[in-house]
């Protein structure tokens, strides 16, 4: 019933209303989804064009930045993986071209170009790349000439960081064994090209610096392009050559081939072969000089005595020094006489000098101090052992006459008698013996001393003496 009527219309004679036509109702998420798809799938990988602006890194590694020109503006954000591969530092104000989709971020409801690659436009970015870093490194004065250490002038311990397997290490090997064969050559095998080559260098770098002994350090490869090279233009290296504790030749590419690596190393070398040449070029400029000063020596020394020869014989041709070598030869035989006459005198005075000393030697002997000693020895030896028979016969005799008087005094000991059974009797002070029964009266005390021990006695009663035992 309650159906049947909500079911009729209001008015009877109105005429039944057409069927409203069906519509659909999306959620902002249906929405969001559906625009997503459709600019996913309507543009898919595209190239964009424009002026990078509001460009931050955050923490997570993402980078975020807006892509504008005159007219428009579009967001964009670049994942880490892909900003780990950038050659270069986006910056804000840099004309770029961009790379990637268009992707819709739900939660702001903002289409944004989700970036894969980037590239400057109309500078390569390896190129950029290498400005930046060189206008950085500049900055933090590691190019300054006030930096860069002389190499050694005989290096004895070359260092030398390149790769194996490449001709650089075989020319520089050739050069230095040639040129410097006594120098010793510590290799410090490291990558030169490909991913992972600037940390391996900056660890070879790191490593070779800390081998005792050596004095300089050749890094370097042949040449190759811009991205066979490009290891040695990373920061990494840079630092590693700054921070290197000897001097670092930078031996990269070609002539025409420049790296940061030569602008931060203390010498730089158009090729390898050229690096071990200014290695062991000091050496060479050291034996040259030792070599010039060597005739400089010998002519100065001819000149010398060319200049004294002239001096003697312009004395010679002197009317005072006329005859002067037989005047010398005459001096030199009266000192030859003399030296003769020194000689006998000084062996006369060693014969002499050496007689006394024997009879000194003789003297000495007799009154040699070890027989002495000895003599004293003996003689103390034997007045020891009478000391000793004396000492014993006298114990002797005082043990048999202090045996022979503690008899005696034992025989006349009060204790002895004691032992026998007999008492001694004293007052209760006992400051008197009890001779006589007349000193005591019934009720004294008195201490009865027996062999072991005492008694202490109260008087009873008293009996005189009894006539008969005392006859």
């Amino acid at each position: 019933m309650m159906d049947d009527l909500f079911s009729l219309p209001f008015e009877e004679d109105r005429e039944p209303a057409a069927a409203a036509p069906s519509r659909r109702v999306f959620t902002v998420s249906e929405l969001t989804a559906a625009i997503r798809t459709l600019l996913e799938s309507g543009f898919g990988d595209l190239w964009v064009e424009g002026e990078i602006s509001n460009c931050r890194v955050w923490n997570t590694g993402h980078m975020y930045f807006t892509l504008k020109d005159g007219g428009a503006q579009l967001k964009a954000i670049m994942f880490r993986g892909a900003v780990r591969n950038l050659k270069f530092k986006a910056e804000d104000g840099q004309r770029v071209v961009a790379r990637g989709r268009l992707g819709l971020y739900d939660a702001k409801g903002e289409y944004q170009l989700v970036c894969e690659h980037l590239q400057p436009q109309g500078l390569g970015a390896l190129q950029l790349a290498f400005e930046q870093l060189k206008k950085k490194l500049q900055a933090e004065g590691l190019f300054d000439a006030a930096r860069k250490r002389p190499l050694p002038s005989l290096p004895r311990k070359i260092g030398i960081v390149t790769s194996l397997e490449g001709a650089a290490i075989r020319d520089i090997i050739q050069v230095l064994t040639r040129r410097h064969p006594n120098a010793h050559l510590v290799i410090r095998p490291a990558r030169v090209q490909g991913e992972g080559a600037a940390a391996d260098l900056a660890r070879a770098l790191r490593a070779i610096g800390k081998v005792p002994g050596v004095d300089v350090v050749i890094a370097g490869r042949g040449g190759g392009s811009v991205e066979d090279l490009w290891a040695f233009n990373e920061e990494v290296v840079a630092r590693a050559i700054a921070d290197s504790p000897v001097p670092v030749v930078s031996a990269v590419g070609h002539e025409v081939d420049f790296t940061i690596a030569d602008f931060v190393a203390d010498l730089r070398a158009p090729t390898p072969s050229a690096a071990a040449e200014m290695v062991v070029a000091a050496k060479d400029e050291f034996c040259a000089r030792i070599e010039r000063l060597a005739r400089r020596l010998d002519a100065a020394a001819r000149a010398g005595l060319q200049r004294r020869r002239a001096l003697v014989h312009a004395f010679a041709s002197r009317r005072g020094l006329a005859g002067w070598p037989a005047r010398l030869a005459m001096r030199g035989r009266h000192a030859a006489e003399l030296t003769h006459q020194l000689s006998r005198a000084t062996l006369a005075l060693a014969a002499r000098r050496g007689r006394t000393y024997r009879a000194l030697a003789q003297r000495l002997e007799a009154r040699d101090v070890s027989r002495l000693l000895s003599s004293i020895r003996a003689r103390l030896g034997q007045s020891d052992g009478r000391l000793r028979m004396a000492a014993d016969r006298a114990r002797h005799r005082a043990d048999t006459r202090v045996s022979s008087l503690a008899g005696r005094l034992d025989n006349l000991s009060p204790l002895a008698v004691l032992a026998r059974g007999y008492a001694v009797c004293w007052n209760e002070d006992r400051t008197v013996i009890l001779r006589r029964v007349a000193g005591v009266a019934p009720g004294d005390r008195v201490r009865v001393t027996l062999h072991e021990g005492e008694l202490r006695c109260l008087v009873q009663e008293t009996s005189p003496p009894d006539p008969d035992r005392s006859r």
